[in-house]
């Protein structure tokens, strides 16, 4: 199914790199998030347990993350001209901003919400390791299809859809390795790093498929006008090897991040032991 290139895309699409545009759609959606969190941070911590300035300061920076992802250059450059620039977009929104903002968010933020049952059910259910597993990469793969990428790229009410089902599927995906709640609780260290291996496949299995495609599998970077020198097929395949190589790479970074973590708890629990002894 090949979809025209949608003129919403069209308007305004002259790339400018002394103006920032701003989609307040977007400014007050984490306004809105970002005064909530303040509110609970202000008024709803248990004695002695605020949450701390290196955790407002991670869910600030996702909220930045966020912002500068869907404004500026970055979004015009996505939505008007490059996919690979729509797949680093992609990246920051699935990779970058989530596991940010899940370590600005203390446990008793969240407990609340676990005191109604429909909700610790549905919790319990979509937080375990394979429901996140699952759940990211379906998103994922699914909104990768030319069909559905097509559509979104021609009604931006359904690209809206699919920038927000990717973030909430990406923090079901870290929510294994970096829950603050220990109702749901994180995997153990060494199945951190596995979980984290095996979520860089179905990634790599996407990758390879856009990258070495024979064909344009998304007409509107076909229409788009061409900058940078890169023709759509040269394009296509630069988003490809992004999502491929440093979407990988950053798996497999965390994966270090997780090990080193594992070896300090264990010579803490070693110099414990022989404190006791």
């Amino acid at each position: 199914m090949i979809l025209p290139f949608a003129p919403w895309l069209h308007a305004g699409a002259t790339l400018s790199w002394t103006a920032f545009t701003v989609h307040w759609s977007t400014v007050i959606g984490l306004l809105v998030l970002g005064a909530l969190y303040t509110w609970r941070a202000r008024h709803a911590p248990p004695p002695g347990q605020p949450a701390s300035p290196a955790q407002r300061a991670s869910f600030a920076a996702g909220l930045l993350v966020i912002f500068f992802s869907l404004n500026g250059w970055l979004h015009d450059l996505s939505d008007y001209y490059l996919f690979s620039a729509h797949m680093v977009q992609h990246l920051l929104l699935t990779l970058v901003a989530p596991p940010l903002l899940l370590l600005g968010t203390p446990g008793w933020m969240l407990r609340p919400a676990l005191e109604v049952p429909a909700v610790a059910r549905i919790a319990r259910a979509i937080t375990t390791p394979r429901a996140c597993f699952a759940i990211f990469n379906l998103v994922v793969a699914g909104w990768h299809l030319p069909v559905m990428y097509n559509t979104a790229m021609a009604h931006h009410d359904i690209h809206i859809v699919q920038h927000l089902m990717f973030m909430v599927a990406a923090v079901l995906m870290w929510w294994p390795v970096l829950s603050p709640l220990p109702e749901l609780p994180r995997l153990s260290y060494p199945l951190q790093m596995l979980y984290l291996f095996l979520m860089s496949i179905p990634m790599s299995i996407v990758a390879v498929y856009i990258a070495y495609a024979d064909a344009a599998l998304y007409p509107a970077y076909s229409s788009a006008p061409r900058i940078l020198g890169m023709t759509p097929m040269d394009d296509q395949m630069l988003g490809g090897l992004i999502m491929w190589i440093p979407g990988g790479l950053f798996f497999f970074a965390v994966i270090s991040v997780v090990f080193f973590r594992w070896q300090q708890a264990g010579a803490e629990d070693t110099q414990q032991s022989a404190q006791r002894a």
